[in-house]
């Protein structure tokens, strides 16, 4: 059977696994207070040509979810999402749990549109509601879409006017910054919202996610928080030796472009052969639409979830590649396909 379940099916990349048993005896200070956590903050700063942020390394994405959002917002106040979003979809409530609404909008593709944020605060107009004050947006999104520099700023500009935090969830943003339609740049990501995560776990890592927070009035006692919600890590350092591989050459960038490009072949195949798509192929995360017929052999030979049901005959797969696809596998699916 060939996976094309997730992109998180692996251990870790092996340059990951050799500096993790080159350091495995050495004696750190915990917390995240090492060494290596320190390489690898210096690093992203780098990566993202901003030195005014604060970065926190978090187990899991939908921990540093769970936490920005409830840190960053009042009792009395909401976020608003796609409808898509993961923090409405895929998280069992975790951000609702808190203490703090989620507002799904409509959304196109994964993406959260200007209309849908207006729409939300119209609706949000007193205190017997509540106060929507947070923007959650992914890129890539949760069909694989990405946001462009134009559509970023304008959400930043209706942000801004109307006093709300931007929060940019990167679990998958190496395939966006790698994608060949994306023209937005790290450093454009950390000037335009108030915080992001770069995601390690989908991106080669054993686990982790670094939260890079830029607003000033966020950053203060953070790590209290962190360790409130149980996620600041003992041995921070084995997520500092993660981080400070993916970044200290350019790792980070050829595993999420090594993904995309396993993606786009098998992408360009299926075009070519007729097939439709839930959602335009971008990054890592491919929607064929496929007959129930085509699915009952397909899932004889290969692993994949169900998106959405088109139609009583059809449905919108969900094909995945990672760091770690092969072509071999890639291979076999295209071969399958064609000789339907």
């Amino acid at each position: 059977m060939y996976s094309f379940m997730n992109d998180y099916s692996e251990g870790a990349h092996p340059k990951i696994l050799e500096n993790l048993t080159k350091y495995n005896l050495e004696q750190n200070i915990g917390y995240g207070q090492d060494k290596h956590s320190e390489k690898a903050k210096k690093h992203i700063i780098k990566f993202i040509q901003n030195d005014n942020v604060d970065i926190h390394f978090i187990p899991g994405g939908t921990q540093t979810n769970l936490l920005a959002i409830s840190s960053f917002l009042r009792p009395h106040e909401a976020v608003i999402a796609a409808d898509t979003g993961h923090i409405n979809v895929h998280e069992t409530g975790a951000i609702e749990t808190t203490g703090h609404k989620v507002i799904a909008m409509e959304s196109k593709n994964g993406k959260l549109s200007i209309e849908s944020i207006k729409k939300a605060l119209d609706y949000h107009s007193d205190e017997h509601m509540v106060k929507p004050k947070m923007v959650y947006i992914s890129n890539s999104t949760e069909l694989g879409t990405i946001y462009t520099k134009r559509e970023l700023n304008d959400i930043k500009k209706i942000c801004n006017e109307n006093n709300l935090l931007l929060f940019l969830d990167g679990a998958r943003l190496g395939s966006a910054l790698t994608c060949k339609e994306n023209d937005l740049s790290s450093k454009e990501i950390s000037n335009l919202v108030d915080a992001f995560y770069i995601g390690g776990t989908k991106n080669g890592a054993l686990l982790g996610e670094a939260l890079v927070i830029c607003k000033d009035e966020l950053k203060e006692d953070f790590r209290y928080l962190i360790k409130q919600r149980g996620a600041l890590m003992a041995k921070g350092f084995v997520a500092g030796i993660q981080f400070e591989t993916l970044f200290e050459d350019d790792l980070f960038f050829s595993l999420a472009n090594h993904a995309n490009k396993m993606a786009e072949k098998i992408a360009n195949s299926l075009e070519n052969l007729g097939y439709n798509f839930y959602a335009p192929p971008m990054t890592n995360q491919l929607f064929p639409i496929l007959s129930n017929d085509i699915l009952e052999n397909l899932s004889k030979e290969f692993l994949y979830s169900i998106e959405a049901r088109v139609d009583k005959d059809n449905s919108a797969v969900r094909f995945v590649t990672s760091w770690a696809t092969t072509e071999e596998s890639v291979n076999k699916l295209i071969s399958f396909f064609k000789s339907l």
